[in-house]
């Protein structure tokens, strides 16, 4: 597998039914935390394994920094987020590459491996399959409210929280479920992604905005014009692939095409494989939601409906 669905890793098949999963991803700093930034980006790097359906085996770092860098204040602390995140995953991160650059930024190369039963591309989703998304949207929205001083303390820790989750924990509630397809939520927002994953199985997403699980201060941050260039840029991109609901809550249409860093992954799956998830989710503390339904092909990717 490569890129010509927009899958969210690189599958090669090793032997027989063993195969590799590659994917590489690394971004300027969205926190001011040094360690922070380091769990965040590591989480997203890891991600892209968790959503082919594979489990990670082994990292490498990426890493742009700056000449004059304090390397005891910024540097050493921002590497022991992404290893403490790379342990919290069961693996070690086994060297890396450094480049100078003017501006830091830091993610991981990551190795992951899973049967070919396993693995789940981004098309494969069949009409009546219910979508389930497992992390809530708007950190787009609330790290650009954060970096002029919009969150307070709590709201910060509450944002980070989200985005350094890993998704290794709902994907391991997946074990035995039928699951179609899947892919994460990250840059192009839940809009683009969802897009990308409806245009590959040839279905139409129809989304219920009403069950949209959002973050604390998102919409209110929305309604305010608290929106990050890439939200317009991927409305602007996504232009003729999704419909909205004329009724629809602008603040929250944003929230749609919101960029996400880490975000959840996105399940397609029957409705008694779903709620079963939901289920084996609660019961492991940990958040999805079912936020809307495959229908047959429709003129466009998605629609949003109120």
């Amino acid at each position: 597998m490569g890129f010509e669905s927009s899958d969210d890793a690189a599958v090669y098949r090793l032997e027989g039914d063993l195969c590799l999963i590659h994917t590489v991803d690394f971004f300027p700093p969205i926190v001011d935390d040094p360690y922070e930034f380091g769990q965040v980006a590591a989480a997203n790097s890891l991600s892209d394994i968790y959503a082919m359906g594979g489990r990670p085996v082994s990292a490498l770092n990426v890493f742009c920094i700056p000449g004059d860098m304090d390397h005891e204040r910024v540097t050493k602390p921002l590497l022991l987020g992404g290893a403490d995140k790379a342990a919290e995953a069961g693996i070690n991160i086994s060297g890396g590459h450094t480049l100078e650059d003017d501006e830091p930024k830091y993610g991981l190369s990551v190795v992951g491996v899973a049967r070919e039963s396993e693995i789940l591309a981004n098309g494969g989703t069949r009409p009546g399959d219910l979508l389930v998304l497992t992390k809530p949207l708007g950190s787009g929205i609330l790290t650009t409210g954060d970096k002029v001083g919009l969150l307070s303390p709590e709201d910060h820790r509450d944002l980070v929280a989200v985005m350094a989750a890993l998704n290794r924990w709902p994907a391991e509630q997946i074990k035995g479920l039928d699951v179609s397809a899947c892919t994460d939520i990250t840059g192009f927002g839940l809009v683009g992604h969802g897009a990308e994953m409806a245009a590959a199985s040839g279905v139409t997403f129809e989304i219920y905005t009403s069950t949209l699980p959002v973050q604390k201060n998102a919409l209110e941050m929305a309604r305010d014009g608290i929106i990050p260039g890439g939200a317009y840029k991927n409305r602007k991109f996504m232009a003729g692939r999704y419909q909205s609901d004329r009724h629809l809550d602008l603040a929250l249409e944003d929230v749609c095409f919101d960029p996400q860093t880490s975000g959840g992954l996105l399940y397609s799956m029957r409705k008694e494989d779903a709620l079963d998830f939901l289920s084996r989710c609660q019961n492991a503390s940990l958040d999805a939601w079912i936020i809307g339904e495959a229908k047959e092909r429709d003129v466009v990717d998605i629609k949003l409906l109120a």
